[in-house]
């Protein structure tokens, strides 16, 4: 009887273990504007994550221009749409990519999602819920500029990675954007990434120009996380339509990517971060 009672304790504990082992970092990465390169970064981060030892499931949220499975080369079966019209569910729309990187393709299912009913909604929140302890980092790749999808995305996550580049108008809209977030009163964690610099002074020299008017106006600390160099592999990899650190993974953009994942992944994780359960709370308040 003892020995049963053990065994019946151990495969309740092996059983929490894998529900509550992982706790998922819930990550946006934006832009203030289109055309930066921010899909490929998110692409060619996670993977770099994965590559790291992460499990990492990237979540395509480019609403009216998700193109993730367009980058990796695997049409998608299913997508968000299936999942909100309840044909599917999560497990089902997740797909495997080039490297084993799992992703859930955006479709046309995001121009819908605003639009739930608390019903269709709970449902949604529900279903993202089961993610909860399975990855490591569950990745959304939003949409560029201000629109509210993109907002409502960002202010429910606790991390966000800005992508920039040294265009001015880029520059510009970066910085609006997180003015923007910061003035709804929301506790976001900020990071920056310039993307496309010509050399590291010239990303340096940018992240200054945001980082100064960020501390100046809104009071706020904007880390970086590093430089991606302008390349024209980039291009190429698009043209593949593979991955560029599959495609290229000596590349100078790849190895940028690559300083900027272990950047990341080498500062001291957010003190309450509270994962799945935390962004479907601020999702229903903020949604609802």
């Amino acid at each position: 009887m003892n020995d049963q009672a053990e065994a019946l304790r151990n495969l309740v504990s092996n059983r929490e273990q894998m529900t509550m082992g992982k706790q998922t970092r819930i990550v946006t990465v934006t832009s203030g504007k289109g055309g930066v390169g921010k899909s490929n970064f998110s692409l060619n981060f996670a993977l770099a994550l994965q590559k790291r030892g992460y499990s990492v499931l990237l979540f395509d949220a480019d609403i009216g221009m998700a193109n993730i499975d367009v980058l990796l080369g695997t049409p998608a079966e299913y997508n968000l749409f299936h999942l909100l019209k309840r044909e599917k569910t999560i497990w089902e729309i997740i797909q495997t990519g080039p490297g084993g990187l799992k992703f859930i393709a955006g479709g046309s299912g995001f121009k819908d999602l605003i639009r739930l009913s608390d019903a269709e909604l709970d449902y949604f929140a529900d279903q993202i819920g089961k993610l909860h302890g399975h990855v490591d980092f569950l990745l959304f790749d939003t949409g560029a500029g201000l629109s509210k999808e993109t907002l409502r995305f960002i202010t429910a996550a606790q991390e966000t990675i800005v992508i920039t580049t040294p265009e001015p108008t880029s520059i510009t809209d970066a910085y609006a954007l997180i003015k923007m977030v910061k003035s709804m009163g929301h506790d976001v964690r900020f990071r920056l990434v310039v993307n496309r610099v010509s050399d590291d002074k010239e990303g340096q020299q940018t992240a200054n120009n945001i980082q100064q008017v960020a501390g100046k106006y809104l009071n706020l600390e904007l880390p970086l996380l590093g430089f991606v160099p302008d390349d024209s592999h980039v291009m190429k990899a698009v043209k593949r339509q593979t991955a560029l650190s599959v495609a290229y993974p000596d590349s100078l953009a790849n190895r940028g990517v690559e300083r900027i994942a272990s950047a990341y992944l080498s500062e001291e994780k957010p003190a309450e971060d509270s994962g799945v359960r935390g962004f479907l709370q601020r999702m229903r308040r903020l949604w609802s």
